[in-house]
């Protein structure tokens, strides 16, 4: 239990640093948005451009870990969509909103950096496997249900182009893409471009927790944290049940590989629940609550999971 909490608690110190450095004003809040978009736009995907371009996808790419991981994380986004509609009275609209914040993990802020302390470097090939479909697959199921869903919904036409349009401007997915395909060509980086790449890689972790503690100053419990919390429960414990049962007692997966993805999908909900909420003005403030309930709660149960996994 000791080094479970060796590998949590520098973890979230660093998001209690950046969340306490904002609510006293000694950072400013209105330089977090820039942290995130850094990390988001730069930093990070020099992190998954530098692991596309070494990593031996042939023999970490797993299917039956992507079945498991994404099954997990589609039935917790329909289980939510079905409690918002006939527990919380949802439109479905708001209904599809709210549900994806049961869906969404915080994969790149909070998964990469714990996973990488509990498991070593040894768990990050499998672990980019999962993130290399995980905006391509979660954005683009939300946004076609949410765009079919509203009354004031477009075609499904119209709904795959949006999508697709975010999806190949994500610059997560851009640094992806162009390691793989640098992987593919057996391109070497010159030595000034392997420094700089690594260099911004080494940024990602200090200030992704930091500036995700800022962020979470924005989010308060208002109306329907009730709701909220049961997105939370979804996203906490029962997302990385399925994809355990799925993996371990179905597919029957190496104990060692499979823990990776099931203590992947127990990450909290991920900013971009509330930056989709925004979008289409639907259940914002549950995506606000849910983004903070389920990452408050998240020092319990990854926890508890990675206590459930290690054995």
């Amino acid at each position: 239990m000791l080094s479970i909490l060796n590998v949590v608690a520098p973890v979230f110190a660093l998001v209690a640093v950046g969340f306490l450095a904002v609510r006293f004003r000694l950072y400013p809040a209105t330089g977090v948005r820039g942290l995130l978009t850094f990390v988001n736009n730069f930093a990070t995907p020099c992190l998954l451009f530098r692991a596309a371009l070494s990593v031996d996808f042939q023999s970490v790419f797993n299917p039956q870990i992507i079945i498991g991981f994404y099954t997990g994380a589609i039935i917790a986004f329909t289980l939510g969509i079905f409690l918002s509609r006939t527990v919380f009275g949802d439109t479905p609209g708001e209904a599809a909103a709210s549900g994806f914040g049961g869906m969404f993990s915080n994969c790149v802020l909070l998964g990469i950096p714990i996973i990488q302390r509990a498991f070593g470097d040894a768990a990050l090939p499998t672990i980019y496997s999962i993130l290399s479909l995980h905006a391509a697959i979660l954005m683009t199921l939300a946004m076609l249900v949410i765009e079919l869903s509203r009354r004031d919904g477009t075609s499904l036409g119209k709904a795959v182009t949006i999508a697709g349009r975010r999806i190949v401007t994500n610059p997560l997915l851009i640094g992806l893409g162009l390691g793989l395909i640098g992987n593919f060509a057996g391109l070497q980086l010159i030595e000034a471009a392997d420094a700089f790449t690594l260099m911004m890689a080494m940024a990602v972790v200090p200030v992704a927790l930091f500036g995700l503690g800022g962020a979470l100053n924005e989010y308060q419990l208002r109306e329907n944290w009730t709701q909220a919390l049961a997105m939370s429960g979804l996203k906490l414990f029962v997302q990385p049940a399925i994809a355990w049962v799925l993996l371990v007692p179905v597919f029957h997966v190496e104990h060692e590989t499979a823990r990776y993805a099931v203590v992947l999908a127990a990450m909290p909900t991920g900013i971009n629940a509330y930056i989709f909420a925004t979008i289409y003005n639907r259940s914002v403030d549950v995506a606000a609550n849910t983004v903070l309930i389920s990452t408050a709660l998240s020092v319990l149960s990854i926890s508890m999971w990675l206590y459930i996994m290690s054995f």
